[in-house]
């Protein structure tokens, strides 16, 4: 491991590192540029300093066992423009659970010997809605055919590597499958260094118009990706005993009832009227006879 990070300091100042240095640069400015919180912690990469945008009071810049010493140690100056706060293990943060706002892993996992454990211990120490901005090689395009002819070729002893960490590069879709089980949502994601793995700055430059074009017709094989996630936690409602939050009674309406005594009431009731007898007047006509004659008894 330390081999691989001597190999990438060293890989970092040829003309390719420029190359992808400048575009990761420019990509963690604008992604962290609007977001805010307090607390924000770089974790690897020395060489990138990808908090320079961002606007949270304490910002933080740790490094590997692995990567310390050797980094600190090299041509008698410091590599970053940030000081090193702290020398740690991925897997391993100091930090409690749900202190950080923002934390930053530029290669850290491929340089990591369990990315896995370093994905888990971000998701511990991050805020709920806390942002993970994480960049990493493409196997997937020109660079990793270029790296994987290279290692082809090693074996017969011919030819370096082209780059020390693309052999160990995470795909990208496969690190979108951790990030999922982990409860984390891809918010932003973006490939870019579409050139050629050429060593010659003179042959990148001709190749410069393949970056506008790998934008337009093949974004995902870009040499390099740059995704951000946000650490989503379930939210839940504490539901309290019924006697702890009493609500008033609901009053149905109900007829106000007269003041009035019953016996006031009932002397201002009408009197009913009374019927008239059964023979007031003229008596009634006797019914017709059934045989057809009016006013006349039937005939024996």
């Amino acid at each position: 491991m330390k081999s691989q990070i001597i190999g990438l300091t060293d890989w970092l100042k040829t003309p390719p590192g420029a190359y992808l240095l400048d575009w990761e640069q420019s990509q963690f400015d604008q992604a962290v540029s609007d977001i805010f919180g307090y607390h924000a912690l770089q974790l690897g990469l020395p060489e990138l300093d990808a908090l320079q945008a961002n606007r949270m009071p304490h910002q933080w810049l740790a490094l590997t066992g692995a990567q310390a010493t050797p980094l600190d140690e090299r041509e008698g100056h410091p590599i970053s423009s940030r000081p090193v706060a702290l020398m740690t293990d991925p897997a391993a943060l100091p930090f409690a659970e749900n202190s950080l706002d923002l934390v930053l892993l530029p290669h850290t996992l491929e340089l990591g010997a369990d990315p896995h454990s370093a994905l888990r211990e971000v998701a511990r120490v991050l805020v709920p809605e806390g942002r993970v901005v994480i960049s990493g090689f493409n196997p997937v395009s020109l660079w990793g055919l270029r790296q994987e002819r290279d290692a082809l070729y090693r074996r017969f002893g011919y030819e370096d590597l082209f780059s020390p960490l693309i052999g160990d590069a995470i795909g990208y879709w496969r690190l979108r499958d951790w990030l999922k089980l982990l409860n984390f949502e891809v918010e932003t994601a973006r490939f870019g260094c579409y050139r050629p793995a050429f060593s010659s700055q003179q042959w990148l430059e001709r190749f410069g118009w393949m970056d506008a074009a790998g934008q337009r017709w093949w974004p995902i094989f870009g040499a390099v990706y740059f995704l951000v996630g946000v650490k989503r936690v379930r939210g839940m409602r504490l539901l309290t005993p019924d006697w702890k939050h009493q609500s008033n009674p609901i009053v149905a309406p109900v007829a106000a009832a007269s003041k009035e005594p019953l016996t006031r009431l009932a002397s201002r009731r009408p009197a009913p009227e009374s019927a008239p007898p059964p023979w007031s007047g003229d008596p009634p006509a006797p019914a017709p006879a059934r045989g057809g004659r009016s006013g006349r008894w039937p005939a024996r």
